[in-house]
């Protein structure tokens, strides 16, 4: 039992907790052409087209693209607009690599409070909660994500951790699932999926 909660942990913080940069994201993939810019720049403007392309990455040998285009949606999710929110987001990240989750958890929700409407300052409180196992309360934030960007796989993959945390296997397989279907490239979720296949049988209500 206790090897199965340091396992969840460690999934939490390689699902939960990634947070690229942009110019990250681009030293992923290869280096681009003369005419690269031109041709990848409306893809990268909007952040629901760069999900529906994840979606069709299914291959090993796409793993690489699905990766950059991953960071790059984390990476567009993390801009509210605002210098100073974005600080706010920011100081709560490193806080919580920190292992400060009280900061952190007062900083992210300074965010919400004053941005309510922007997911990612949920999605990383739902974290600190999580890492600080308030399941409670970080359920109640990923459901906040959920309805401002139903398609955040982040979110997704960390309700089907909580839900296998509290013994719901079930619930966790079709979050998992759910996470799956939008980034069916990412690892730790195809094997989340596969791990509560065997164990249920395969079975969702």
């Amino acid at each position: 039992m206790i090897d199965q909660r340091v396992t969840l942990k460690a999934l939490a913080v390689a699902v939960l907790c990634s947070y690229a940069t942009y110019s990250v994201a681009q030293g992923l993939g290869d280096t681009p052409g003369p005419e690269t810019p031109s041709e990848i720049a409306p893809l990268e403007a909007d952040p629901q087209i760069l999900l529906n392309r994840l979606g069709t990455l299914t291959g090993e040998g796409d793993a690489g693209e699905a990766t950059r285009l991953a960071n790059e949606i984390q990476e567009r999710w993390t801009h509210t607009g605002s210098a100073t929110l974005d600080l706010l987001l920011q100081r709560g990240i490193d806080a919580m690599q920190d292992g400060d989750f009280v900061r952190a958890i007062a900083h992210l929700t300074a965010l919400t409070d004053h941005a309510p409407e922007f997911a990612e300052g949920w999605n990383q409180r739902a974290t600190a909660f999580f890492l600080t196992d308030r399941y409670g309360e970080a359920l109640s934030d990923i459901e906040q994500v959920l309805i401002l960007e139903p398609r955040h796989f982040g979110a997704l993959a960390g309700l089907g951790i909580i839900l296998e945390e509290l013994g719901d296997e079930q619930g966790a397989l079709r979050a998992f699932r759910a996470a799956q279907q939008i980034f069916p490239a990412e690892e730790n979720v195809n094997r989340s999926v596969e791990r509560l296949e065997a164990a249920t049988g395969g079975r969702t209500l």
